[in-house]
């Protein structure tokens, strides 16, 4: 399976780049901090790829249980889970670095927002 020519590749780009750009707003306009900014940013870069990469293994494994609605199912809740996943990862690594406000320290690790 080459992810490099699958549209989830695509999908987490997109929803990475479309987080990117509600961030850097925000940061603009002053309504978050540049160490909130750096978390976020890198949050949003593996968080697109847990969102591809969950996409990918997700409609595998749907596939191999029930093929066809399986596949769907899988696919979402992947994708779901692998963005989740990878913004956790993401943000929690840079909230080490780049000390973020404690608003942003707590949503890191906030599993209702999934």
């Amino acid at each position: 399976m080459n992810m490099l020519r699958n549209s989830s590749v695509w999908a987490g780009v997109i929803a990475g780049g479309l987080s990117q750009w509600k961030d850097t707003q925000a940061y603009r306009h002053g309504e978050i901090r540049k160490a909130d900014y750096k978390v976020h940013t890198v949050g949003n870069i593996t968080g697109a790829a847990g969102l591809a990469a969950g996409i990918e293994y997700g409609a595998l494994l749907g596939t191999m249980v029930v093929p066809g609605i399986g596949t769907v199912v899988g696919s979402i809740l992947g994708g779901l889970a692998g963005d989740k996943f990878g913004r956790f990862l993401g943000e929690g690594a840079a909230s080490m670095v780049y000390k973020p406000s404690a608003r942003v320290w707590q949503n890191s690790f906030d599993m209702d927002h999934m």
